[in-house]
């Protein structure tokens, strides 16, 4: 049976794990804060692509050490005490219960032939931690990872990186992230998208409906 789509991209944190925006929401109220006040504090605009600490950190720019102490001068510049990475743990239930959810159908996927790659927005010093999360070698194709491109989602670049690895086009790919803007950013370059939420069967569900399966 003849099929439309021959390629899936997904991101990673918030994909495969729990999502980093969640984690840091949940701490704002210790520090007298909104959750989105906080996100912007520690991840900068998101949707766009600046010269905020996290985004250069994440462009590999920078160093993780430099990225610190630089993220907790523009904390206290906005009157926190804060070390953004004391935020992060070191994995929950959740993240296993997603990475088992997104695992397991991807490897159904795989099975039936289509390319992959992870397309993250990510930390150099971090890839050989997540990398042991999941099965990267037997999941996925290629890693787009921006930290090693110098190149960050949403910027169209990273997209079509991926595509050219994977000798894949636009209109025969589909999309995955947890931050719906990145995946706005790929549908305006041809691409169908899957925004994930905390329901990972929800969002399996959906890519399903997209591939015809």
């Amino acid at each position: 049976m003849s099929r439309s789509f021959d390629a899936l991209l997904y991101d990673f944190g918030g994909v495969f794990t729990g999502s980093p925006f969640a984690t840091i929401g949940a701490a704002a109220a210790r520090f007298g804060l909104a959750a989105e006040q906080l996100k912007e504090i520690v991840f900068g605009p998101y949707h766009a692509d600046t010269d905020h600490p996290w985004h250069r950190l994440e462009r590999g720019e920078i160093t993780f050490v430099d990225a610190r102490e630089a993220l907790m001068a523009h904390a206290a510049d906005h009157g926190v005490d804060l070390d953004p990475f004391s935020l992060f743990g070191t994995g929950t239930d959740d993240d296993v219960d997603h990475a088992i959810v997104m695992v397991t159908h991807l490897r159904e996927l795989r099975a039936e032939g289509y390319r992959t790659a992870i397309v993250t927005n990510n930390l150099r010093e971090f890839r050989p931690h997540w990398e042991k999360m999941i099965p990267v070698a037997e999941l996925f194709d290629d890693i787009v990872d921006s930290s090693f491109e110098g190149v960050r989602k949403p910027d169209p670049r990273i997209y079509r990186l991926a595509l050219d690895r994977l000798g894949a086009v636009a209109e025969r790919t589909v999309f995955l992230d947890d931050f719906g803007p990145n995946v706005a950013a790929a549908r305006e370059l041809g691409m169908a998208g899957v925004v994930v939420t905390d329901d990972r069967e929800a969002a399996v569900a959906e890519l399903d409906s997209i591939l015809g399966r």
